[in-house]
């Protein structure tokens, strides 16, 4: 059994003094089971040899943060250390101490508040490292958000990285916490559990929950690392598992169902094997929401019946913008940054939600663009009087989704609503041909079919000269955006 206190760190030095009383019902678990701490801020728990202790931050506390900006808030306990990896896990830690202390700070936490969420920065090197950091992390810092996270793919396998990244993401200046993702991991493993000790050394457990005013958030692992032995490879799909899902179902019990549960995860939630176990657990609360990365692309998914949800209205999940694109493809701009537009017509980004009670408000960020650029026309530059009614016009709605209009107008005339289509946007594919034939290095990955992508015909008739093309989109929260774009007629 392990023990200890959770205590209130006044003076903020990380360790308990003889004045600093411990608190009261703040829960503390092994990534199974969850114990609330009694009148004097004490706990207990069972462990193995393999368990990481953590504490779950309440409303109103903080725990300690390193250099790095990564929240403090467990303990690895792990005495004969991590089995030998190409990148190294936590060494031995010995025999359990006699009282594990976590730490916590009062500070203020309102009912409204923005964190920042990144989507799949996976350099492969320090070079894209410093893209990030130019492309990215130069604009977020002095942000008004109170925390960042991080959806997994954090590295692209060279997870010898992670320290360098961390200290760019830090100079935002925010608290940052991360999710797993399949890049993440230790690819020599052949069993999930030990496919997470490098992850862990540095971040802490791969699954986990906190407060902040009244939202409840829950950090999930879903990258279910095997050995294939028909294939004679290891590999990884999507899934919980059942200890995972049981901390998941006791971490709920301590919620209201008025407050607003909010869940992290990299691989979308309809990638995940045994997702409708989760619904079970969520789908009778009124105010939930989901996120992952994983897919770059970007959709907002409202998951029904057709796919087992049971709830009373759909459930909404968001698969987030990544900040590395395509993968860090594509030509360079004049810092020396390629566009790595993504596959679906997007651009590369993150996205801020806004936190209020329990609603939530999405709003999508392109990296080295103004905020109100959310959508792109699509049109020639210049097309025969006899093509324009052969000639359709595409609206790329980058966060767009199923809730969203779409209008169109030309020359000031009467606006046309344009109808919703899923297939490849063809800016994203004459892209990717004119960077292939210019022989751009490295090369653009093909296009992928957009689930924000609108389309309508142009007037039949248009006399010769320039026309003006505005389109108007509205989206879930009744905002509108504009973009323009001019068309000639020969």
């Amino acid at each position: 059994m392990a023990s200890g206190t959770v205590f209130n760190d006044a003076n903020g030095n990380g360790q308990r003094d003889p004045d600093e009383k411990g608190l009261a019902g703040v829960g503390v678990s092994n990534g199974e089971a969850i114990v609330e701490t009694d009148a004097d801020g004490r706990w207990k728990l069972p462990v193995t040899d393999d368990t990481i202790l953590f504490v779950l931050k309440p409303n109103g506390w903080m725990t300690p943060l390193n250099a790095h900006k990564l929240p403090q808030f467990h303990y690895i306990h792990k005495p004969k250390g991590s089995p030998p990896s190409r990148f190294p896990g936590s060494k031995p830690t010995g025999p359990l101490p006699k009282s594990i202390d976590f730490p916590l700070r009062k500070q203020a936490e309102p009912d409204q508040f923005r964190a920042v969420f990144f989507g799949d920065p996976q350099p492969t090197s320090q070079t894209q490292i410093d893209y990030i950091a130019n492309d990215v992390v130069a604009e977020l810092v002095g942000t008004d958000a109170k925390f960042g996270v991080t959806l997994g793919d954090i590295m692209f396998d060279d997870l010898s990285l992670f320290g360098s990244l961390n200290r760019t993401v830090a100079l935002i200046g925010i608290p940052w916490y991360n999710v797993i993702g399949n890049h993440d991991v230790n690819r020599e493993a052949k069993l999930d559990h030990l496919s997470d000790e490098t992850f862990e050394r540095v971040y802490g457990p791969p699954y986990y929950s906190y407060d902040y005013g009244k939202v409840h958030f829950i950090v999930l692992d879903n990258v279910d690392w095997y050995h294939d032995e028909a294939r004679k490879r290891s590999a990884y799909r999507g899934a919980f598992g059942k200890r995972q899902l049981a901390f998941v179902k006791t971490s709920l019990a301590r919620v209201p169902k008025d407050r607003l549960v909010m869940l992290m995860m990299h691989i979308p939630l309809t990638g995940t094997g045994d997702r409708q176990a989760l619904y079970r657990l969520i789908e009778k609360r009124p105010y939930t929401l989901s996120i992952s990365g994983h897919t770059h692309w970007q959709a907002h998914q409202f998951i029904d019946r057709g796919d087992g949800w049971m709830g009373a209205k759909p459930h909404h999940h968001i698969v987030n913008v990544t900040v590395s694109g395509t993968w860090w493809k594509g030509a360079k701009d004049e810092r020396g940054i390629p566009h790595t537009t993504m596959r679906d017509g997007a651009p590369n980004g993150y996205s801020i939600i806004t936190f209020d009670g329990a609603k939530a408000t999405f709003d999508f960020k392109a990296s080295r663009f103004p905020a109100n650029h959310q959508l792109r026309i699509h049109a020639p530059v210049a097309l025969a009087a006899a093509d324009v009614p052969k000639t359709s016009v595409y609206v790329n709605v980058f966060a767009g989704s199923e809730k969203s209009t779409v209008k169109l107008r030309v020359n000031g005339g009467k606006w046309t609503p344009l109808k919703k289509t899923v297939e490849q946007d063809p800016y994203y594919v004459q892209l990717h041909a004119a960077e292939k034939l210019a022989k751009v290095s490295p090369e653009l990955s093909p296009a992928r079919d957009s689930y924000h992508l609108w389309k309508g015909p142009l007037p039949a008739k248009l006399p010769k000269g320039a026309h003006l093309l505005e389109a108007v989109t509205r989206d879930m929260y009744g905002r509108e955006y504009t973009a323009k774009r001019i068309l000639r007629v020969e």
